[in-house]
């Protein structure tokens, strides 16, 4: 329960596996595959400590099931089980379909769920509050990114299907979800734009925005 709403909510985190040369690879030429790895980390962890201020329950969604955690996975498992915080794997095909499945899983014991990138350091307390205000009006909310996709997606109501068809990765995204869920009758609200961390000039700016 938040001072904000007593809407019962679920914010969920999604995070690939910290592994070299899987993750953030567009830093790689900047930072390199250990760089890159530990700024990974490093973002995980500011987002999780992001979903930790809301006051609401918190999931973490892991990209994949793996037979052993990666040492450089460490960190986060230890302070996930610290918070006696569920882990979860994301199933399905494309990210729509992992992001449905996490979103129709959280509505069947929520009144809505929340959905961050670990990327999305900007996505902070005040911005979260914003979403599940926003879901007490509508049935979906996006948070946009500078980029052209979102930073934050929430869901009061689901429709199967409703994530299918875009173009993940690209900067028609967040377009190609808006015009989607309408085409379905789901009313849909947008916050403020927000950043999240794909290029070298991107993580100079949380590291900035950390220094301060």
């Amino acid at each position: 329960m938040t001072d904000s709403d007593s809407t019962q909510a679920v914010v969920m985190q999604f995070a690939k596996w910290p592994e070299k040369g899987r993750v953030k690879t567009r830093l790689m030429p900047a930072l390199g595959a250990v760089g890159a790895c530990n700024a990974h980390i490093t973002l995980t962890l500011a987002v999780l400590d992001n979903l930790f201020s809301a006051g609401y329950p918190v999931q973490f969604w892991w990209d994949r099931a793996l037979e052993a955690v990666p040492d450089e996975a460490n960190d986060i498992v230890c302070k996930l089980e610290r918070a006696s915080i569920r882990q979860y794997i994301q199933t399905g095909q494309t990210l729509g379909d992992r992001m449905l499945v996490a979103l129709s899983q959280s509505l069947e014991s929520y009144g809505c769920g929340l959905i961050i990138g670990s990327d999305c350091p900007s996505v902070d307390r005040e911005y979260i509050l914003q979403a599940i205000d926003a879901l007490a009006k509508c049935d979906v909310v996006l948070g946009p990114s500078d980029d052209g996709g979102y930073v934050l997606i929430g869901a009061s109501r689901v429709v199967v299907g409703m994530l299918d068809g875009i173009q993940w990765g690209t900067g028609q995204v967040l377009e190609q979800t808006r015009r989607r869920l309408k085409k379905l009758g789901l009313n849909v609200m947008l916050l403020e734009p927000r950043w999240d961390v794909d290029e070298p000039e991107d993580w100079l700016r949380f590291q900035r925005m950390t220094s301060n």
